[in-house]
């Protein structure tokens, strides 16, 4: 057969149909050991020691249907020919031109490399109706999270603007001093439950397991660092302060 120079080395002016089939499966490396082992051009054997063999033998079956349709022109070495005596023929072939032109007609979203060259296939990708289908899927699904995306951005937008809304009309704490009532309760509070960590059962059992006033302010210190008034010195001094009130409320 004549080879077009202009073309990559797997392309040819025509084919035999089983020499087309070879390429568009990709594998020409395979050829001669192909062609070797079959003997019909056409009812290939179910399995061949070659990898891909289900995707030749149903790529065959495709150009011979084309064939047998009156899809694909064919002919005898490269002659174009009407003559349906030549089907069966080893000599059967196929023009480069005419299987390209049938491929982009009835297989679009085949691009193989020895009919369209790299240019031609990054120009026009196809889209298959499986892959147009689950992007149409994505597409929706992104579409919904975006819209619940959006409510949570409202819900969020009008929380925030609630709280805008308390925090000016909530007086700052410098502005709200604590009452001495308030505070005589909280530091009660504070130096029952102090005393009560502190002592003991009537029958002498501990309370809690912290002997002294600074163990609990350094238990304090340890797992509430940072906090407002969680300091060794503050929490001394307020603790002092409450244990005083209790004691003096008791006599």
């Amino acid at each position: 057969m004549h080879e077009n120079k202009n073309d990559a080395p797997s392309s040819k002016v025509f084919y035999r149909p089983i020499e087309a089939s070879i390429r568009w499966a990709g594998l020409l490396r395979y050829e001669q050991v192909i062609l070797a082992s079959i003997s019909s051009p056409r009812n290939l054997p179910q399995s061949l020691d070659c990898p891909r063999w289900g995707e030749l033998r149903l790529y065959t079956d495709r150009i011979y249907d084309g064939i047998l349709n009156g899809e694909l022109p064919f002919g005898q070495n490269g002659i174009t020919s009407r003559d349906t005596a030549l089907i069966d023929a080893p000599d059967l072939t196929v023009r480069h031109v005419d299987l390209k032109r049938w491929m982009r007609q009835h297989y679009p979203e085949q691009r193989p490399g020895f009919l369209f060259s790299r240019s031609e296939r990054i120009a026009h990708p196809f889209i298959s109706l499986e892959t147009g289908q689950a992007m149409l899927v994505e597409r929706l699904a992104l579409k919904s999270a975006l819209e619940q995306s959006k409510r949570q951005l409202r819900d969020l937008q009008e929380k925030h603007d609630g709280l805008l809304k308390q925090s000016t009309a909530v007086p700052a704490c410098s502005q709200c001093p604590i009452s001495d009532r308030a505070e005589a309760t909280y530091l009660n509070i504070i130096g029952g439950m102090l005393e009560l960590m502190l002592g003991q059962s009537p029958s002498g059992k501990p309370y809690s397991s912290f002997k002294t006033q600074e163990a609990v302010v350094s238990a304090l210190v340890a797992h509430h660092r940072g906090a407002m008034g969680i300091a060794e010195r503050t929490l001394n001094g307020k603790f002092a302060t409450a244990r005083r009130r209790v004691r003096s409320a008791a006599v």
